[in-house]
C-alpha cells in the first residue's frame, strides 16, 4: 500500500490534508477515488482515501488509525561525525531503516571533511531527502529529522540529555557495550555517538564523560565510521526488543 507522510498538523477532524507533491505521486500512482493508502502523522498510520479536495490541496478521509508498527519503542538518537564521501548517506540510510528517531550531524577533531555554506545546505537538504525515502521504504511512521550541531561540545551535551547516552571510543577498555546497555534498566531514550574516520582524540572522550556520556567500547575490532552507528543502534534494538 502507498504511504504519504504529512505533519500532525494536517490531520485533523477526520481527514487528512496533502501537499501538492503528494497529489502528483497519487497521480503517478494512478491511485483512483475510493482506494485506500497510507497517511503517517506524528507515529500514527491512517488507512485513507480520496474524498474530495479543498484549498487548492487533495482532501482525503481517514477511515483507520493506529499506532505505527514501523515505530519503535524507543527514542534512540544517532550521532555521527562528518565523514569522507558518501559515508553519512549509508549512515542515515541505513540508522533509518532499523529505527533512529533522529541523525545529528557534528563537526569534531579528527574531521578530514568539514563542509560549510552553500555546500552544507545543499547535503542537509540532500540527507534529509534520503531520511524520507528510507522511512518510506522501511514503513515507518515518522521521518526522523537530520539536523547539523554546530560544535562537538553541543551535540555531546545533546546527546547526554539521553537516559542512555553512549559514548563509542575505541581506547575505552572498562566498560563493554553489553554492559552499558544494561547502565539504565527500560530507558526510554538513548543516544548513540560515534567518531569521523581516525576516531576521537582524548580530549573529546573526557568532554564527553564530563558532560554525562558513557564511554563504551564496541570490542577489540575497530568499526568503520559507517559500521559503528549502524551496529550500536542494531544492538539497542535488539536489546530493548525493538528488532
Amino acid at each position: 500500500m502507498a504511504r504519504f507522510f504529512v505533519t500532525a498538523s494536517n490531520i485533523f477532524g477526520g481527514v487528512a490534508y496533502l501537499d501538492g507533491k503528494d497529489l502528483e505521486h497519487i497521480k503517478a500512482l494512478r491511485i483512483k477515488r475510493g482506494e485506500t493508502f497510507t497517511v503517517c502523522g506524528g507515529g500514527r498510520d491512517y488507512v485513507c482515501r480520496i474524498d474530495g479536495e479543498g484549498a487548492g490541496s487533495p482532501r482525503v478521509k481517514i477511515i483507520s488509525a493506529a499506532a505505527s508498527r514501523g515505530e519503535p519503542a524507543i527514542s534512540c538518537a544517532v550521532y555521527a561525525a562528518f565523514s569522507k564521501s558518501d559515508r553519512l548517506e549509508t549512515v542515515i540510510q541505513k540508522t533509518v531503516e532499523l529505527g533512529a528517531s533522529r541523525i545529528v550531524v557534528f563537526p569534531s577533531s579528527r574531521c578530514v571533511s568539514r563542509p560549510e555554506g552553500v555546500s552544507l545546505l545543499r547535503k542537509t537538504a540532500r540527507w534529509n531527502k534520503i531520511s524520507e525515502e528510507a522511512a518510506k521504504q522501511s514503513g515507518r511512521g515518522r521521518i526522523p529529522k537530520v539536523s547539523i550541531a554546530p560544535s562537538f561540545v553541543a551535540a555531546v551535551r545533546s546527546a547526554a540529555k539521553a537516559d542512555l547516552p553512549l559514548f563509542f571510543y575505541e581506547e575505552e577498555r572498562a566498560l563493554g557495550f553489553s554492559a552499558a546497555l544494561q547502565f539504565r534498566e527500560n530507558p526510554e531514550t538513548v543516544s548513540v555517538f560515534t567518531g569521523p574516520e581516525d576516531g576521537f582524540t582524548p580530549e573529546e572522550a573526557a568532554e564527553a564523560v564530563l558532560s554525562g556520556m558513557l564511554s563504551v567500547t564496541m570490542g577489540p575490532r575497530i568499526l568503520r565510521c559507517e559500521t559503528a552507528p549502524v551496529c550500536a543502534i542494531s544492538a539497542v534494538m535488539f536489546y530493548t526488543g525493538n528488532l
